[in-house]
């Protein structure tokens, strides 16, 4: 488990606590759009981290579990404020259609198209990467819930990924986020068994080793690592525009912040009090053999069919950068006049699942260099950028407090960035150095 559990750490995936930030949406914003729940799976779908905050429980722990939605819920609105700008009426009108325009708008007149680039290509690295993360995540986990077939853990990831091919013939948000229910309906089967497991030990819960006390030198590290447990900011704008009432915006994002912060501590409280001191840093490893077992089977299923969103995004972005934008591209259309994907297009597409699998297989140490360049473009799209797009698009209708937080967004998120980063060159650097295996 070792290898998926680095991955994880390393790119924000393995949090103190359950993510089930994801689940809610589907159920709060059905009535939405269909499409809230696939798009609001974003990224952290697939974490399984037990509480780690409360092998100490101290109150700034206890602040980094409920803070972190807070900053999240408010860069995921001014993401979505800069797509606005007021007509002639003070009329709240939509002038941008995505992250890339956003950028864009920045960087005009002088460089109309550096910031769509800067996106674009952060936003490849950050899907690609998660991608390959599932890749490696399932066949990890069938390895380890399996050890004594006679199949190797790359083996594993082959099958996992011949599941995944047919993730290249679709065709729109709303296939995508078909898969995305299933996967929640996985997410809610693998929270009753752990969830129903630490209640029929509630006799034995250890109260008394819930303490709470100030640890300052711990506080940065809690907020670093919970933060990034809400972050859905790539497909906002993709989402927002697709909603049929984007007037409820802002209150579906509240909601499920609100949601998800009560859950994600109620389950962290649950799971240190079953297991107290003797927590593992994954929460499968502290369930009996049995369970343990049956948890990695659908944890192995979340993670396909958390692949096909960060797929699909991927794909547009790059079919609309190289392969269609009104003949501005280098390559010609990969689609044909009726709108259907020419056959080398699907090609393309079977190509990039390929890609993912080989990357997973053949790349050493992916772990540490998945948190290599997640803590730049992860930082970026999700903190950095939409701080920076939100000062310089509305910068003459802020008031004080806003420009004030802005700007310790952009500090905070700018620490975390380079802390990650530094600490995953140590790691690839001594992993190098002294042969360490995965």
């Amino acid at each position: 488990m070792g290898s998926a559990t680095k991955a994880l750490q390393a790119h924000g995936f393995t949090l103190p606590f359950w993510d089930v930030c994801h689940v809610t949406p589907c159920l709060l914003c059905i009535t939405v759009t269909s499409q809230a729940s696939g798009a609001l799976k974003a990224k952290g779908c697939l974490s399984w981290a037990c509480p780690t905050p409360f092998s100490t429980v101290d109150t700034s722990d206890s602040f980094s579990l409920f803070s972190p939605p807070s900053f999240a819920a408010t860069q995921e609105k001014i993401l979505i404020a800069c797509l606005y700008e007021e007509d002639e009426d003070g009329q709240m009108v939509r002038v941008r259609d995505s992250y890339v325009d956003i950028a864009n708008a920045c960087c005009a007149p002088r460089f109309p198209t550096l910031g769509g680039h800067v996106v674009n290509v952060a936003q490849i690295i950050e899907l690609v990467m998660t991608c390959i993360l599932y890749v490696v995540v399932s066949g990890n986990l069938m390895y380890n819930s399996f050890p004594n077939m006679p199949i190797s853990q790359k083996s594993w990831a082959i099958i996992a990924t011949a599941a995944l091919l047919p993730c290249a013939f679709l065709k729109n948000l709303k296939a995508v986020s078909k898969f995305s229910l299933l996967c929640t309906l996985a997410h809610f089967v693998i929270n009753i068994l752990v969830i129903a497991y630490c209640l029929s030990r509630a006799r034995d819960w250890a109260w008394d080793k819930v303490k709470f006390y100030i640890d300052v030198k711990k506080f940065p590290i809690s907020i670093g690592i919970i933060v990034f447990s809400y972050t859905s900011q790539i497909f906002l704008p993709s989402l927002e525009g697709n909603m049929q009432k984007p007037s409820e915006f802002h209150c579906m994002m509240n909601w499920t912040h609100i949601a998800a912060c009560i859950l994600k501590g109620l389950f962290a409280l649950v799971a240190y009090l079953t297991w107290a001191d003797e927590t593992k840093e994954v929460i499968t490893d502290n369930l009996p053999p049995g369970i343990r077992a049956v948890v990695n089977i659908f944890l192995v299923a979340k993670a396909l069919l958390s692949y096909p969103l960060p797929f699909f995004a991927a794909v547009e972005v790059l079919e609309k950068s190289f392969f269609k934008d009104g003949g501005r591209t280098y390559f010609p259309d990969c689609y044909g006049g009726d709108g259907r994907l020419k056959s080398w297009g699907l090609s393309l597409r079977c190509g990039l699942v390929v890609f993912t699998l080989l990357m997973a297989i053949y790349v050493p140490h992916f772990a540490l260099l998945m948190g290599l360049t997640g803590s730049l473009t992860g930082a970026g799209l999700c903190f950095l950028l939409p701080s920076l797009f939100h000062l310089k698009l509305l910068w003459r209708k802020l008031l004080w407090h806003q420009v004030f937080f802005d700007v310790a967004i952009f500090v905070i998120g700018g620490i975390c960035s380079i802390s990650g980063f530094i600490h995953s060159m140590e790691g690839l650097i001594e992993a190098f150095r002294y042969n360490i295996e995965e």
